[in-house]
């Protein structure tokens, strides 16, 4: 007896309650200290970029040789004119600047290192001389003297393409920039490839610059429409949900009505034409098989589609429930329409970091001459080629990780509304608790989840780019088998990330780690697997059309304005450009708004599972989904009382039966 009450409370101990737990735990800790780790190996590779000199070479510049401008410089083995004291030559300039590799995008010039770039034009190798003279900045070689410009016979290698543009500096960067950028025709034209005509980009660039202001309206114009959206979204979504449903209703019908009308179009014309041409008799004969065919199997997809929606239709009503609580909950976390702002700000700034350390590793390493220009170049060679890959894996992991915290976030603000019965006791800040304990226990489950997503990415994008490397090289074969890959790490990329945020959803309730969340949360979704596809079909959809709402308002509102512009072709690229944004915009927020109805799900099918609505395990759901239960369970009241009086009649029936041979007697 005593044993059997010892088991019994060490399994009421370890069966988790499914609440916001007061009392929490960090959770994945050697995934935060193995992240860490990872991180820092990030950090040490920027360090490593600035002991070495590769970032100051990209700001500061250097010459052909393998000098930095700006600074005294030691002898590099084997180069020419390297180890100069540049101390007063700050700026570069480039002697042929027009000469662009546009398939490497960089010039293929000789470089140097200048003390003032020419303002003005040059013409002649005098002007070179006196410009030198003068300003005490030699636009030659090194080796050459100034005042003998004129008469050097190397002065047509070694001394700039005449005539030398007039150039200013780049801000930051010290790098001689041509005032007129004329000379970068060629690269201009590589990459605007959709226009032929420079009168349509003058038109089009002109019109960008008239419209500044009606551009940054209207964008500011998407913004406020999502976050109103958000909020308004729980009036609408019924009706979204049944236009959609009358849509799909309709469309189906309409197919299999045009297909049957002509397969009998089809028998009916048949009938008409002459059997003489046994071949064409063939082929009416093949296409009537096709025709029905394809009517049967619409006619097939149209049954099991109505039947679907009639046994569907009240996971329907819970989606638009769910949407329903989902406005209500913007309207009690108002800063949750903010996390769109702060991801994408943490997102800008991590993406700024990269791409510069990126750069500084373009600069670093070992000086190897190329042997096309016989210039200088630094270039990571050995193991250090190594660093770019290393630093590739982090641009995908920490993306994802600060992807995943704002999910995480979001999840927690949403739990703590959900399993709050009292609205009114809510924290202060919803979102800022959810942020610390988020920061305080849960960043290594986040850090597992993030790399969870980077070991499907990292392959994906890596086919991708082999896909993109060997195009119009590989065979049919060989290039359905790479797009299967890359689709197939695709879907698995999205049923992870679906899974991800349902186990972010689940530590947030029950402080566990990722695995046993993931867990938890899949035995739920499966349980409640036919809910979770209506919910995220119809719910996919009704966010779509929300998207299309915003954009195509968006771009009206920009036709009325404007309209005062006669001309109307420089209204294509101003509209390009707002609606490019208002759906970048609605997608961010709207984005949020399904991740609240996906938490929202999950803190709803726990209620259901665990609670009853007695005593000691009332619900904590919201009124809506209250009586959305409410007409469930009637309905499977009335359900259960017709299957019991069927049964009753049935019983009946056999009872009185054996009687009918003795009243025959």
């Amino acid at each position: 007896m005593d044993s059997r009450q010892q088991l019994h409370l060490r399994r009421k101990r370890t069966k988790r309650e499914w609440r916001p737990l007061e009392d929490r735990s960090c959770t994945d800790l050697p995934w935060l200290l193995l992240f860490t780790v990872f991180c820092v190996g990030m950090g040490s590779i920027c360090s490593f970029t600035i002991v070495t000199g590769g970032a100051a070479r990209l700001v500061f510049g250097y010459d052909s040789y393998g000098n930095t401008c700006g600074r005294r410089n030691e002898v590099i083995e084997g180069v020419r004119l390297s180890g100069l004291d540049h101390t007063d030559r700050k700026f570069i300039f480039f002697l042929d600047p027009c000469n662009v590799d546009i398939v490497q995008r960089k010039i293929k010039s000789t470089a140097l290192c200048v003390s003032l770039c020419p303002t003005e034009e040059l013409k002649t190798y005098q002007d070179l001389k006196s410009f030198a003279m003068l300003n005490g900045s030699e636009l030659c070689s090194y080796e050459l003297a100034g005042h003998k410009y004129p008469a050097l016979p190397e002065r047509f290698s070694k001394c700039p393409k005449l005539p030398v543009p007039p150039s200013k500096p780049l801000p930051v960067f010290n790098r001689c920039t041509p005032v007129d950028i004329s000379c970068y025709a060629k690269f201009a034209e590589a990459v605007v490839t959709f226009v032929s005509d420079n009168s349509v980009l003058h038109r089009l660039i002109a019109g960008v610059a008239a419209s500044k202001e009606i551009i940054i309206g209207l964008c500011v114009l998407a913004l406020v429409l999502s976050m109103i959206l958000m909020v308004i979204i729980r009036y609408i979504s019924a009706v979204l949900v049944w236009i959609l449903t009358a849509m799909v209703v309709l469309g189906s019908l309409a197919g299999t009505s045009v297909l049957w009308w002509l397969y009998i179009d089809h028998r009916l014309y048949g009938n008409y034409t002459t059997n003489q041409v046994t071949e064409e008799a063939e082929l009416n004969r093949e296409n009537g098989q096709a025709l029905l065919v394809y009517a049967g199997a619409a006619t097939a997809f149209t049954i099991i589609l109505l039947l679907l929606m009639l046994f569907m239709r009240k996971r329907v009503a819970l989606t638009i429930a769910l949407f329903h609580v989902a406005g209500k909950v913007f309207i009690h976390l108002p800063l949750l329409t903010l996390q769109p702002f702060v991801t994408f700000f943490a997102l800008l700034l991590f993406w700024i970091y990269w791409i510069l350390v990126l750069l500084f590793l373009g600069t670093s390493g070992n000086s190897v001459q190329n042997e096309e220009t016989g210039l200088t170049e630094f270039r990571l060679t050995g193991p250090l080629q190594y660093l770019t890959w290393y630093h590739a894996v982090g641009l995908v992991w920490i993306t994802e990780f600060i992807l995943a915290c704002q999910q995480m976030t979001v999840a927690g603000a949403v739990v703590t509304y959900y399993f709050t019965r009292d609205k009114n006791r809510l924290p202060v800040t919803p979102i800022l608790s959810s942020v610390l304990r988020l920061v305080r226990y849960h960043l290594g489950t986040v850090a597992k989840g993030a790399f969870i997503i980077t070991l499907v990415k990292i392959p994906r994008l890596f086919l991708m780019y082999i896909h993109n490397q060997l195009k119009g090289k590989e065979n049919a074969c060989a290039r359905c088998l790479l797009k299967t890959c890359i689709c197939c790490l695709w879907c698995l990329e999205k049923c992870l990330n679906y899974l991800n945020q349902n186990a972010y959803a689940a530590t947030a309730i029950n402080s566990t780690g990722f695995c046993t969340s993931a867990r938890d949360a899949f035995v739920i979704l499966v349980e409640n697997a036919l809910r979770v596809a209506t919910i995220n079909a119809v719910g996919d959809f009704v966010l779509f059309l929300g998207k299309v709402l915003i954009v195509t308002s968006t771009a009206f509102a920009g036709v009325l304005l404007l309209n005062y512009q006669r001309d109307y072709a420089e209204w294509l690229l101003p509209l390009i450009i707002v609606c490019l944004f208002s759906f970048l915009v609605a997608h961010c927020f709207l984005s949020i708004f399904e991740i609240v109805v996906d938490v929202l799900f999950l803190c709803f099918a726990i209620d259901t599972k665990y609670n009853d609505g007695t005593p000691g395990k009332e619900f904590f759901m919201d009124k809506a989904l209250m009586e959305f239960v409410e007409s469930s369970r009637r309905l499977g009241r009335a359900v259960e009382r017709g299957r019991s009086r069927v049964k009753a009649a049935v019983s009946e029936g056999a009872g009185i039966k054996p009687m009918a041979p003795g009243i025959s007697a």
